[in-house]
């Protein structure tokens, strides 16, 4: 059975951090593309080899990172902004299939 199940989302204020976590279960973890999206915005994205890459308006200020031992994705979310705010989704990707977590909300407020 697949799983992806998020954690860490919440109600952050302005210049803050949150760790988001992403444990997957039922998938080839360590060869899957896994990305972070904001709704239905690619926030980041890390492939199997460790290379990341962000979307202009979080780079610098949020790192992804994988754990193949652990079959975890995190995203750390540092310097946090209102428009941060939203439902975090974990995503999956080989060439055969795409899963998702069911989200993790974000709130960025003073």
């Amino acid at each position: 059975q697949v799983q992806l199940v998020e954690s860490g989302g919440g109600l952050v204020q302005p210049g803050g951090s949150l760790r988001l976590s992403c444990a997957a279960s039922g998938i080839a973890f360590s060869i899957a593309t896994l990305n972070w999206y904001r709704h239905n915005e690619l926030v980041a994205t890390i492939t199997s080899d460790g290379v990341a890459n962000y979307a202009d308006a979080v780079k610098g200020r949020f790192t992804i990172s994988r754990d193949n031992a652990e079959n975890t994705v995190y995203l750390q979310m540092n310097s946090l902004k209102p428009e941060d705010t939203g439902v975090y989704y974990c995503n999956s990707y080989t060439w055969q299939n795409s899963y998702w977590g069911q989200g993790t909300r974000v709130t960025v407020s003073s």
